[in-house]
This record gives structure tokens, C-alpha cells and sequence, in this order.
């Protein structure tokens, strides 16, 4: 199954050629050679153009952004990043793959409210790093970046950094359950550019999950490179 990529092009006002040369022969034939006369009173003057004979362009209506489910064309899938690492405060944890938002919207909701009870707020967008996977589930680091050290963290929690190193970007819009397709184009994308991925991968939501509707989410998903 393929990843849909859908896209809206602008559409551009065209002004016809044929048209604009009739236009330019009619009005050189009947400029006479010398000054022209001043024209009658009751006829208004045509209106000056900044270049003579030239017919002012026609205006490009504004382009129609894409719905925020779709993969704009501009979106990056495969570019060459380099990840630079954040102070993150985190949560480890485990999860089945027919509960895995879920399972993964509480591990973020765990660490929002943490801070915002220390009134912190975060230093970035939250993120997911899966360290191992399997057919039934994976496992997971729910982090935030923070550019100050919480007081008293929970038991569960602890101080980290994100990954770095040289990766690979995409970028996913809309639903969780969706991912699978975009992971296959990822796949896809490794198989015929022959490069070889570490065992991990990272997800940042640039929507905040907490507050955004799951088909509308965006997702920068990073592919650390061997």
C-alpha cells in the first residue's frame, strides 16, 4: 500500500497571446507620426502606462493552502538533517500497537502536568523515541525538552537528552492510525536510496497532541542514519 502525498497546485491567470498582439498592431496603426492631437473633451484619456505598449500583467489569484490532513508539496520527506540534542525530562514505558496513542497520550499528558504544576513551560515540542519494536507492541521514551531541571521528579520520571547524529525527515499530517502508510513510504525510501537506519526512530509532534484533533495532527518523524 502506497502513501497517499496529495498536493494543490496554484492555478495561474493566463493572458491569451493572440489577443494582447491585436491588441499592439491596432493601436501602433493608428498612432499618427507626429505629437498626437489633444484629445476631445468629452473623450477621457486613456491611462498612462509605465511601459508603452505593454499591456498591464494579469493578477495570479492567491494559491489555496491544503486541508491540515494533507502532505503539502513543500513538506520535506528525506532530507538530510543533523540532530542536535536537548535536555528532556522523560518517561519509559511499554505499549501494544491497538493502544498505542492512547497508551503514549498519557505519558505526555503525565509530563505536562508535572511542569505546568512547577510552572515550567517546555522548551520545545514534545516527542516520542521508540527503542525496540516488535509485532504486538514497542517500547518508548515520552519526552519534553525543558531548559530548566524540574524539583522532586516522580518516580517514573527522569532527566535525559533527545537524540542526535546525522537523520532523516519526514513529515506525516493527519491521524495516528494513518502512521503505518507513512512508515511504508519511509521504507520504501531507505530500500531505494540504500541507506541503513539505526534501531530507533523519534516522532515530534509539532502539533500539540493533547489539544489538536487526531486527524489533524502533524508528526516530523526522524530516521537516525547508521
Amino acid at each position: 500500500m502506497s502513501c497517499p502525498r496529495p498536493s494543490r497546485p496554484a492555478m495561474l491567470a493566463l493572458v491569451p497571446a493572440a489577443a494582447i498582439s491585436l491588441w499592439l498592431s491596432a493601436a501602433l496603426a493608428q498612432a499618427p507620426a507626429p505629437a498626437p492631437p489633444a484629445p476631445p473633451a468629452a473623450s477621457p484619456s486613456p491611462a498612462p502606462s509605465a511601459s508603452p505598449g505593454t499591456p498591464p500583467a494579469a493578477a495570479a489569484p492567491a494559491p489555496v493552502p491544503p486541508g491540515p490532513g494533507a502532505v503539502r508539496a513543500a513538506d520535506p520527506f528525506g532530507e538530510e538533517i543533523a540532530l542536535t540534542p536537548k535536555t528532556v525530562i522523560l518517561i519509559k514505558g511499554t505499549a501494544n500497537w491497538d493502544t498505542a496513542f492512547d497508551t503514549l497520550i498519557e505519558s505526555l499528558k503525565t509530563l505536562s502536568g508535572f511542569l505546568d504544576k512547577q510552572s515550567i513551560k517546555p522548551a520545545g515540542n514534545s516527542m516520542i523515541v521508540y527503542t525496540s519494536t516488535d509485532d504486538t507492541g514497542f517500547s518508548y521514551l515520552a519526552e519534553i525538552p525543558v531548559d530548566q531541571e524540574p524539583k522532586n521528579l516522580a518516580k517514573a520520571m527522569s532527566m535525559g537528552k533527545s537524540p542526535e547524529g546525522k537523520a532523516l525527515k519526514f513529515v506525516h499530517r493527519g491521524s495516528y492510525e494513518n502512521m503505518d502508510n507513512t512508515y511504508e513510504a519511509i521504507t520504501n525510501h531507505l530500500d531505494d536510496k540504500k541507506l541503513e537506519a539505526k534501531d530507533t526512530f523519534i516522532e515530534e509532534y509539532i502539533t500539540d497532541p493533547l489539544k489538536t484533533a487526531e486527524d489533524k495532527l502533524v508528526i516530523n518523524v526522524y530516521v537516525p542514519l547508521k
